[in-house]
């Protein structure tokens, strides 16, 4: 079956479905999503969106905060370009229906980790759930819009899958569009644009633990990688040091900004630790927040940390998180008076798809925007609540881009059909699940917060094993959403590893205990595999 658009969007999430409201202005758009529409890293989004909207903030003051958390592997540009658009896209939010949390008739401004001002636009402690409702409202309203559910994307479709004459006439890589598994008919559709927006999301269950939904496999990543794609900084993943422990998975996370309203992380000794790590104590930068805990931990022994929120205002504490002081009463603590056991878990990837300040990639046609990409703006670490605002300038980037060279424009030649001829149903699923468990626990085990050469050369060799295992399965098997899931992150982990041991350093996420320092007269750039 084969779907003509003028542009395909993959993922639905705050990048996919802000690009989408935009491009439907110009054109036809298809947007492919995994599951149902509203299941994205941006739903589980909890803190806010970072701006500069108060009086006594300045650009300056949010793009230091941003380049200091990131290592000062940040491309400035990209940062500024961030910045100093935020506050517009704050203001399309609005316009489009966000129910931003307000003081009055001003908006309520938290305070994160690493920002020096208060400038975190929020919605409750639900600023994801919130800023998905209205976009998803919105992009339903447009005529132009179509929304797959329950269709997996297997692979992008470039000029490898042309018809025979038509190979010669393209000379460099281009994507026009993607070949589909529709989960529901079981049945692998052809999507073919002029244009593709990759907006997959994150990779988080690479990881054992992780606040990510269960499709947070790095697809994106995967597939732009095996079309040729660069993809950088992949060795920065950044682990959320405050998820609710033993809440199952994905993890629960305790948002940033409750360390922001003033709650206090202790040891089991009662200790507010991070007074010895950093300045910032609480509210140092995630990095060090989750090595802090990490060390602790593996000092003492203990499972976990505390949350301390007693000293702090029952009422307000239950007025700025009433999400997250809900859910933990499931587990039988009140965060006013409880102390709230916490850990570390895998969140968020700084790294990704190579694009320009457009969102362009290598490839051309093909644009990435979100956490599979990498922009630049995040360097080392990301600086919290940036990553919503960077999904939505980017989106916005393009869109322009794209209605500025429409003329530009490749034409869609032959593409060839979906060829699964040789292969057979398997009944050795039990495989897959083995194969995905193994990966997330040697990504744990070996590439976690702290790693070494040893411990990195170990999860190569051991992920290469798998890897092959899984080429095998899928060149004789009938693709499934599990075999296309497990193929992306047997594929991620890789980069991620191989990101690891090219880095002679230790900087932001990445901390090699065989490379300590870090190192800016050689290591003060980005780590791209071609």
């Amino acid at each position: 079956m084969e779907i003509k658009t003028d542009f395909l969007v993959l993922g639905s999430g705050i990048a996919g479905l802000f690009f989408a409201i935009h491009a439907a202005e110009l054109g036809t758009v298809a947007i492919v999503t995994k599951k149902e529409k509203a299941e994205s890293n941006t739903n589980y989004a909890q803190g806010g969106i970072a701006s500069v909207i108060a009086q006594d903030d300045t650009y300056d003051s949010h793009i230091e905060d941003t380049m200091k958390a990131g290592a000062y592997l940040c491309h400035r540009d990209s940062v500024e370009a961030l910045v100093k658009e935020g506050p517009h896209q704050i203001e399309e939010l609005i316009d489009i229906g966000v129910a931003f949390t307000r003081k009055g008739t001003a908006l309520d401004l938290g305070k994160e980790g690493g920002h020096s001002m208060h400038r975190i636009v929020h919605a409750a402690d639900l600023t994801g759930k919130e800023v998905e409702r209205a976009l998803l409202a919105r992009a339903a309203e447009h005529p132009n819009i179509t929304m797959y559910e329950n269709h997996v994307a297997i692979d992008l479709i470039t000029e490898h899958h042309l018809f025979g004459t038509d190979k010669k006439h393209y000379n460099t890589t281009h994507c026009w569009g993607a070949y589909v598994l529709d989960a529901e008919e079981n049945v692998v559709k052809t999507f073919l644009a002029t244009t593709t927006m990759l907006a997959t999301g994150g990779a988080g269950q690479v990881y054992l633990h992780t606040t990510n939904p269960t499709i947070a496999t790095g697809d994106g990543v995967a597939m732009a990688h095996r079309a040729g794609a660069k993809i950088a900084n992949m060795e920065f993943i950044q682990f959320h040091p405050t998820t609710l422990f033993n809440s199952g998975s994905p993890s629960f996370l305790i948002s940033e900004a409750v360390r922001g309203f003033g709650a206090i992380l202790r040891n089991a000794d009662g200790e507010d630790f991070m007074k010895r790590y950093h300045p910032m104590a609480s509210l140092a930068p995630r990095d060090i927040v989750a090595r802090a805990i990490d060390a602790e931990l593996k000092r003492s022994g203990d499972d976990f940390v505390t949350l301390d929120l007693s000293h702090l205002d029952a009422p307000a504490v239950r007025e700025h998180f009433p999400n997250i002081y809900q859910r933990c009463l499931r587990h039988s603590i009140d965060i006013t008076k409880d102390p709230v056991p916490v850990v570390p878990a895998a969140h968020y990837s700084c790294g990704g798809v190579v694009t320009d300040l457009n969102g362009q990639t290598t490839i051309s046609g093909l644009y990435a925007c979100g956490e599979v990409s990498m922009t630049g703006v995040h360097g080392a670490n990301r600086l919290a609540s940036n990553s919503l605002l960077e999904a939505l300038v980017f989106a916005s980037r393009a869109a322009v881009h794209v209605r500025e060279f429409r003329e530009k424009i490749v034409p869609i030649p032959s593409i060839g059909p979906w060829d699964d001829s040789g292969t057979i149903n398997s009944d050795e699923w039990v495989l897959v699940a083995h194969d995905r468990r193994e990966i997330q626990q040697i990504m744990w085990d070996y590439v976690g917060i702290v790693r070494s050469n040893i411990r990195l050369e170990r999860a190569l060799r051991r992920v290469e094993l798998i890897q092959k295992e899984v080429r095998d399965f899928y060149i004789r098997t009938k693709v499934t959403e599990g075999l296309i899931e497990l193929r992306n992150i047997a594929c991620v982990a890789d980069l991620i590893i191989r990101s690891g041991l090219l880095r002679k350093e230790s900087r932001g996420l990445h901390y090699n205990t065989d490379f300590p320092a870090t190192d800016d007269a050689h290591w003060l750039k980005d780590t791209v595999i071609d």
